[in-house]
């Protein structure tokens, strides 16, 4: 009888621990997949300013009948989105002239998509936003 208490013990266990094995399997699988937007950006402070630069150029060259309008632009938010999030807090770049004037576009455009999102940016919007990154760019290769 006793023997069987352990088979069934055993059995129990088993079961428990290849659950909880699974369980942790399918968190670790979701957050990985979670932090994919961060994966947009290196790291490499200058390499992602150009990278979302590039991105808000593009969203903002695009024609209103344009037929990948929605992609451009949803890939503009997340890079958006991802350079805020990775360096809004870092104060080896939060001093430069390239990270306060590439904040100030980045809110500008960000907030138009916000609040009017079936929108085109207007033209007034547009040109002060390619003078800012434009304005980025020159401070990169300054090194500010």
């Amino acid at each position: 009888m006793d023997v069987d208490l352990r088979i069934l013990h055993l059995m129990h266990m088993k079961r428990y621990w290849s659950r909880l094995l699974a369980l942790v399997l399918v968190l670790a699988i979701g957050l990985m997949g979670c932090s994919g937007s961060l994966d947009s950006l290196t790291g490499d402070y200058r390499q992602d300013t150009f990278t979302v630069v590039n991105a808000m150029k593009q969203a903002l060259d695009l024609s209103e009948d344009s037929p990948n309008k929605a992609a451009i632009q949803a890939e503009a938010r997340q890079k958006i989105n991802d350079f805020s999030a990775r360096y809004q807090r870092v104060n080896s770049v939060s001093g430069l002239s390239s990270f306060t004037t590439m904040r100030t576009a980045l809110n500008s455009l960000a907030g138009h998509y916000s609040s009017y999102p079936n929108r085109p940016v207007p033209q007034k919007l547009k040109t002060r936003l390619e003078k800012e990154l434009q304005q980025v760019e020159s401070a990169l290769q300054r090194g500010a």
